[in-house]
C-alpha cells in the first residue's frame, strides 16, 4: 500500500512464531554479499568487492553459500568486516538469546590460532561490544564457535534486535595472507542436541524448464532446524545444493538446465546440525515449455502463497512470507481469494477443496472484529481481533484494505454459483459481508467531498487520510458507490476520487513531487505517450493492478478516461523510462521493468519512473501483473526473471519480491500483495475470469451505472 512507509511500527503478538535470530545462512546472490561491510588500513587488507565481503558458492557449511574472509595481517594495519542482520519484514519475534554462534572452516595448516580474527557485536547506535578470541581444534573441517552472550558484558539481550552485527577484525601481525570461511552466525536461545525424530519423505517431484520442485510430507517435529537437499545427475552422487526452514515443505531448485534428470533426497538437521538419515530418492525432468506452459507455471507457484502458506485458523494470506505466521493481511486476502479462484479454475485445486477453504475464511471473516463492517488492515489469526501492525493509530477500520477484500469477495460469491449448501453458504455469508459495510460512515460528515481510509475506535479520526486518486483507491469509490445497503452518493467519484480543487492539487503535489496531474487529469506526453489521468508520469505500477483485479477498466470510462487505456499506457510510459534507463541502473532494459511497490535492499519502496524515485530495484509483479496491458513487453521480462535471474529470483511461490542488480540484492520474502496480481493478471489477459466474475455481480453493474449517469452531467 501507499501508505506503508508512513505508519511502520511492529506490535507485540505473544502468540506469534518466534524466529532464530540469523546475522547470516546464506546469500541469495553470488558475488559479494549486500549486508557486509569491510574496511582496512593499509599494509593490512581484505578482500572485498564495492567494500562487501566476497560470497563461496563452493565451500559452505550449510548449502549452498558462505562468507570467504580473505585477509593479510601487517603491522601498523588493521582491517574489518561487518555482517550485518537483515531486517526482514515481520520477523520480529525471536527466541530467547542465550549463546552466539557461528561455523568456521579454516582450509591451510599454516594459519595459526594467532592469525585467526578477533569477533565482536555491533549494537544499533553503532558501538561495539569486547574483542574475542575464539579456538579451533582442526582445520580443513567445518567447526562451530559458541559463545555465551553473558561474556558480553553490558549489553541486555532481551531485545535481540539491539545487535545489528556481528564484526570480525585483524588479531595478528605476521605479515601473511589467510583464508577463513564462516557460516550461519546467529544466536542461539539453548545449546541443546535434541534428536529429530521426524523421517524426511519426498512425496512429490516435478520438473519445469529449468528447476525442479521437489515436495516433502509435513512434519511437526520441533527439534528440526533446516530441511537438507540433495541433488544428483546420476542417481548415485548426492551432493547438497539448499536447506529449507521447516516452514515450508517444498523446495525449488534452479538447476538451469533444460532437458535434463535430476535425483533428490532430502534430510533434516538438528539445531546443532546434526543430520538425519536420507529420505528415499525421487527423480525429475526438466523440459522445453511454451510461453503458455510458463504463463500457468508462474500463475500455480504464486498461487501456492494462498494455499499452501495461508494462516492456518482463517485460510487467509499473511502479509508476506517469511514473516509473522498469525497475522493475517486484509487486502493481501482479497487478492489471494481471487487467486484461489484462479487455482480452482487452472485445476490446481479441486473444486470442493477450494470450496472448503472458502467456507473457512468465511467462517472467520464472520467473527473478525470489524469497525462499522470495515476490516482492520491486519488481523491475528488465532483471536480474530485486530493487529495494529503499522502502530496503535492504525487499529481500527482500513476502508481500503476493507476494498481490496471485498473485490475478491464478490468475485467469489459470482463464481461460487452451484445450487449446493456449501456454495449457498458462501454466497450468504459474502451477501451478509458486503451489506454490513459502512461505506457512508466512512464518509466522515454528512456533506463530506470525500471518503476516509481509516477509523479508530479510540482515536477516531486521527490519520486524517482523505482518499483522493490518482493511486490504488478508485476500488473504494466504486465499492461505496455499488453499496447496496450503505452507498454514498456517485457525486463522490468526482469530488473525492476525482477531486480538482486546491486540496486534492496540493495532495498530489505533496506526493507526487510535481504539479504534473495535480488536477487528477494530466494531459501531458511522456516518452512519445499521452497520458489522460495520473500523477507525475503515471506513479508505482500497482496503481494500475490493484483496483483493477476484478473491476474490469475496459468497462470503467469517466469523463476523462478510459481505464484501460489509461492503464496501459502507464505500463508503457514505465517501460520506455526503464528502456531509456536515465540513471543508468544495472539490468533495466526491453526485458527488465515494472517500477512498483515491493520491499527494496533496506526498507520498502514504491518506486516510480521517476528520475530520484527508484534505486535499480524491480518487482517481477510490475511487469507480470501488466499482462494485459503490455502482453509482448510483459512476456519478455517474464522469460528474462526465470531464464536469466531464476537461480536467486524464482523460489517455491514464484518470483521473489523485488531484486536489485546493481547492488547484488535479491528479496528473501514474498509479498501477499505481490503474489497475487501476477495469477490474477495473467488470467485476466488469457480468459478475463476475474473480470467476467465482478462485473456480471448486479449489485457492481448498478454502481456502474450510478457512475456513468454521473459522467454524463
Amino acid at each position: 500500500m501507499f501508505l506503508y512507509g508512513l505508519l511502520w511500527s511492529a506490535a507485540a503478538n505473544a502468540q506469534e512464531h518466534l524466529y532464530d535470530y540469523t546475522f547470516f545462512t546464506n546469500s541469495r546472490i553470488a558475488g559479494n554479499y549486500f549486508f557486509s561491510k569491510t574496511s582496512f588500513q593499509s599494509p593490512s587488507f581484505i578482500k572485498n568487492k564495492n567494500q562487501r565481503l566476497p560470497v563461496s558458492t563452493a565451500i559452505f557449511h550449510t548449502p549452498g553459500t558462505a562468507l570467504q574472509l580473505e585477509y593479510l595481517d601487517a603491522k601498523k594495519g588493521n582491517w574489518k568486516a561487518i555482517i550485518f542482520r537483515e531486517n526482514l519484514r515481520g520477523l520480529d519475534h525471536f527466541k530467547p538469546v542465550e549463546y552466539l554462534s557461528f561455523s568456521i572452516y579454516v582450509p591451510f595448516v599454516q594459519t595459526n590460532l594467532k592469525s585467526l580474527p578477533v569477533f565482536q557485536l555491533m549494537l544499533k547506535d553503532s558501538s561495539l561490544s569486547h574483542k574475542f578470541n575464539f579456538v579451533i581444534n582442526q582445520r580443513r573441517a567445518w567447526e562451530t564457535i559458541v559463545t555465551p552472550v553473558s561474556f558480553f558484558k553490558g549489553i541486555n539481550f532481551t531485545n535481540p534486535e539491539d545487535v545489528i552485527g556481528v564484526v570480525f577484525s585483524q588479531n595478528g601481525d605476521d605479515g601473511n595472507k589467510h583464508t577463513i570461511y564462516v557460516d550461519d552466525i546467529e544466536f542461539l536461545s539453548e545449546k541443546t542436541d535434541s534428536p529429530v525424530t521426524a523421517a524426511p519423505v519426498i512425496i512429490n517431484s516435478k520438473g519445469y524448464a529449468k528447476h525442479v520442485d521437489i515436495s516433502w510430507q509435513p512434519f511437526t517435529d520441533e527439534q528440526v532446524k533446516y530441511v537438507k537437499i540433495y541433488r544428483s545427475e546420476n542417481g548415485k552422487d548426492f551432493i547438497p545444493v539448499g536447506v529449507q526452514s521447516p516452514q515450508i515443505n517444498r523446495y525449488a531448485d534452479f538447476t538451469g538446465v533444460t532437458g535434463k534428470t535430476y535425483n533428490y533426497k532430502i534430510s533434516f538437521l538438528n539445531y546443532q546440525y546434526k543430520e538425519t538419515g536420507l529420505s528415499k530418492p525421487v527423480s525429475a525432468t526438466t523440459k522445453v515449455m511454451t510461453n503458455d506452459q510458463l504463463l500457468t507455471m508462474v500463475q500455480e507457484a504464486c498461487f501456492r502463497y494462498y494455499w499452501e502458506g495461508a494462516e492456518n485458523v482463517s485460510g487467509l494470506a499473511k502479509e508476506n512470507i517469511p514473516g509473522r505466521t498469525d497475522m493475517i493481511a486484509a487486502g493481501a486476502s482479497g487478492f489471494g481469494i481471487m487467486a484461489l479462484i484462479v487455482g480452482t479454475e487452472r485445476k490446481f485445486i479441486t473444486r470442493e477443496q477450494s470450496t472448503k477453504r472458502f467456507i473457512k475464511i468465511m467462517s472467520f471473516l464472520e467473527k473478525e472484529e470489524k469497525f462499522h463492517g470495515a476490516f482492520p488492515h491486519f488481523m491475528d489469526g488465532p483471536t480474530a481481533k485486530v493487529e495494529p501492525f503499522f502502530g496503535m493509530r492504525d487499529n481500527g477500520g482500513d476502508l481500503v484494505e476493507t476494498s481490496f477484500l471485498l473485490q475478491g469477495l464478490l468475485a467469489a460469491r459470482a463464481y461460487f454459483n452451484k445450487d449446493d449448501n456449501d456454495e449457498k453458504a458462501i454466497r450468504e455469508k459474502i451477501t451478509t459481508t458486503w451489506q454490513n459495510i459502512e461505506w457512508d460512515w466512512y464518509r466522515r460528515y454528512p456533506d463530506s467531498k470525500y471518503l476516509y481510509w481509516h477509523w479508530s475506535p479510540d482515536k477516531e479520526w486521527i490519520i486524517n487520510h482523505r482518499l483522493t486518486g490518482w493511486n490504488e483507491t478508485m476500488v473504494t469509490y466504486l465499492l461505496a458507490i455499488a453499496s447496496p445497503t450503505h452507498s454514498v452518493p456517485a457525486s463522490l467519484y468526482y469530488s473525492g476520487w476525482a477531486n480538482q480543487d486546491s486540496t486534492g492539487q496540493q495532495y498530489r503535489i505533496d506526493w507526487g513531487g510535481t504539479a504534473d496531474g495535480s488536477m487528477y487529469t494530466n494531459g501531458k506526453t511522456y516518452f512519445g505517450i499521452k497520458l489522460d489521468v495520473g500523477v507525475s508520469n503515471g506513479g508505482p505500477l500497482f496503481f494500475t493492478h490493484y483496483s483493477y483485479l476484478g473491476y474490469d477498466p475496459h468497462l470503467i470510462t469517466d469523463k476523462y478516461t478510459n481505464y484501460f487505456t489509461n492503464n496501459r499506457n502507464i505500463a508503457l510510459i514505465n517501460y520506455r523510462y526503464c528502456l531509456k534507463n536515465p540513471d543508468k541502473y544495472k539490468g533495466y532494459g526491453d526485458n527488465c521493468w515494472g517500477l512498483t511497490a515491493c520491499i527494496g535492499p533496506l526498507d520498502y519502496l514504491p518506486s516510480e519512473p521517476v528520475a530520484g524515485r527508484n534505486d535499480g530495484t524491480i518487482a517481477p509483479t510490475g511487469a507480470v501483473s501488466s499482462f494485459p496491458y503490455t502482453p509482448v513487453e510483459s512476456m519478455k521480462a517474464l522469460k528474462n526473471y526465470y531464464y536469466n535471474y531464476g537461480k536467486f529470483l524464482w523460489g517455491e511461490y514464484g518470483f521473489r519480491d523485488g531484486f536489485n542488480l546493481s547492488q547484488n540484492w535479491c528479496s528473501e520474502i514474498y509479498m501477499g500483495l505481490n503474489q497475487a496480481p501476477m495469477v490474477i493478471m495473467i488470467e485476466n489477459y488469457r480468459t478475463r475470469l476475474l473480470w467476467k466474475l465482478l462485473m456480471s455481480d448486479t449489485d457492481i453493474k448498478n454502481g456502474m451505472k450510478k457512475l456513468k449517469l454521473e459522467s454524463q452531467k
